[in-house]
């Protein structure tokens, strides 16, 4: 059973047979101890704040019974690791697999799989305010004047909280909608018709932080913590 905060994305779901349903991560609608397993990928590191994050992973413990184990997926701050890049860096002029779904091993990449317009990051803070920014760590830099960076795609960090766009495909912008607009390249009419462009909040993970967090729960045990892919992971078993 899956669930999402996106009815867009359960409708698909449905499309295709699986059973889903819309829920917010904080607040499940399962029974508590009814479930063997939960898996939370690229969920948790769009939460702003180290209360609401904690939060989401303490309601997953909840749904879990006693021996029963969660998998979680967060976004890396470190998309080099082990003198290695990440397949997000990797693919910063397009790659072969630039359409595939997303998968546990590329959880870090924005659903619209589309290339941000560089002249569109000319600005490179964004008016949205974060209310409760910690003292930054992993040597990124503080956010100045309580202002979200705008990242670049397929660049690497230098903010833990941040702001990642969204080009969507075949968008039609409404009237009411308050987005920045980008003109898309290409030879056709339509395609310089201008697509929305939507800023979507991350708090992206140092090394160690997702597995303290799971920590400071009493009734969950750390099993194992890796990095895969430009993402922090663990996985938890119920006590």
């Amino acid at each position: 059973v899956g669930c999402d905060r996106s009815k867009n994305l359960v409708d698909i779901c449905g499309e295709k047979h699986f059973q889903a349903f819309v829920c917010d991560a904080l607040s499940v609608p399962i029974r508590s101890g009814s479930c063997d397993a939960c898996i939370s990928i690229a969920v948790i590191h769009h939460f702003s704040t180290a209360e609401r994050r904690l939060a989401t992973i303490r309601e997953l413990a909840r749904l879990l019974r006693p021996g029963g184990t969660a998998l979680i997926y967060v976004w890396a701050m470190e998309q080099e690791y082990k003198n290695q890049k990440s397949k997000y860096l990797k693919e910063k002029n397009g790659g072969k697999n630039k359409d595939k779904e997303m998968n546990t091993a590329t959880a870090q990449r924005p659903l619209s799989d589309q290339e941000p317009d560089n002249s569109s990051q000319d600005s490179a803070w964004s008016d949205q305010l974060l209310n409760d920014l910690k003292d930054e760590s992993c040597d990124a830099k503080p956010v100045e004047d309580f202002r979200l960076p705008v990242h670049t795609n397929r660049t690497s960090f230098h903010s833990q909280d941040l702001l990642v766009p969204w080009h969507l495909k075949g968008g039609t912008k409404k009237k009411e909608e308050n987005v920045d607009t980008v003109l898309v390249p290409g030879g056709s009419k339509e395609s310089q018709e201008l697509s929305p462009v939507f800023h979507r909040y991350y708090h992206v993970f140092c090394e160690g932080e997702l597995e303290a967090v799971c920590r400071s729960l009493d009734c969950m045990r750390v099993q194992k913590s890796y990095y895969d892919q430009g993402n922090w992971c663990v996985i938890l078993e119920k006590l």
